[in-house]
């Protein structure tokens, strides 16, 4: 199931004991093209704090009154620890808040989620196995002597960063980010919205991650493995509509790449 940016901006979380506050962005990981945390507005019940709240806390939406549950309760994310917003978010400081969840890390696994392609799936281990991957990883990592590893994560980036974005074609220039498409089951980043009025009539396209070929944050530029004519001869996107499986594989035949839902699936314990 595709939402749009701007349909999860402005979503009230509620937890299993009252509402936590509105979504206000997302922090995506530009390696793995998943949503890690969203950031949530609290309001003044918790002093106007912004908190980060995990895709694996996440519970069943139907998506029809703008809610989306979470397994947790308020006492749990007025506890939970502190982000400055202003800064990186640090791996140290994903460890930290993972760990106070109770949550395994996500990253060094084979699916989207560490060993899951569903972040519910994190959520449903048992104590033991949790404490168990997390030995495994700590003791992996106090076996590599003499690495460098880095204090911050430099593919976490902002949702609302990306909005306006310059687009460059292979050959040139071509218009702008004007959203993003994602998938709520497993909180994948799907597509790019590039909006092409910058270059052609301004023409909406729907462009699937796997075309990016890279993301350059201090130049605030998206460079495409792509052609201006492959995306000007691109099957429209309708904002106001939703995309169903039959547009989607049109997008993907169109630019030559296999459909997200033709991928491998990863060795994962998947929620239902």
């Amino acid at each position: 199931m595709l939402r749009t940016l701007d349909e999860l901006e402005g979503c009230t979380v509620r937890a299993t004991d009252g509402d936590v506050g509105l979504v206000k962005d997302l922090y995506f990981d530009d390696k793995a093209w998943v949503v890690r945390y969203l950031v949530v507005e609290t309001g003044t019940w918790l002093a106007n704090r912004q908190v980060l709240i995990s895709p694996i806390s996440i519970g069943q939406s139907d998506w029809l009154d703008d809610i989306i549950p979470v397994t947790i309760t308020r006492d749990q994310v007025k506890h939970s620890p502190n982000i400055d917003m202003h800064k990186p978010v640090s791996r140290e400081h994903e460890a930290d808040y993972l760990a106070y969840y109770g949550y395994p890390d996500y990253w060094g696994g084979m699916g989207a989620w560490g060993e899951c392609a569903f972040p519910g799936g994190l959520a449903s281990g048992s104590r033991s196995e949790l404490d168990a991957f997390r030995a495994a990883r700590e003791a992996a990592n106090s076996n590599d002597e003499g690495v460098n590893r880095p204090r911050h994560d430099p593919h976490l980036r902002s949702a609302d960063a990306v909005s306006n974005y310059h687009i460059h074609a292979s050959d040139g220039d071509i218009g702008h980010v004007e959203g993003l498409l994602v998938d709520v089951h497993t909180w994948a980043l799907r597509y790019l919205i590039v909006n092409t009025s910058n270059w052609w009539m301004g023409h909406l396209v729907a462009v699937p991650v796997k075309v990016i070929e890279q993301m350059n944050w201090l130049d605030a530029t998206v460079s495409l493995a792509l052609t201006r004519e492959a995306v000007k001869a691109a099957p429209p996107y309708d904002a106001k509509a939703r995309l169903d499986r039959r547009q989607e594989i049109s997008i993907h035949n169109h630019f030559g790449r296999a459909g997200y839902w033709d991928d491998p699936p990863a060795n994962k314990r998947e929620d239902s």
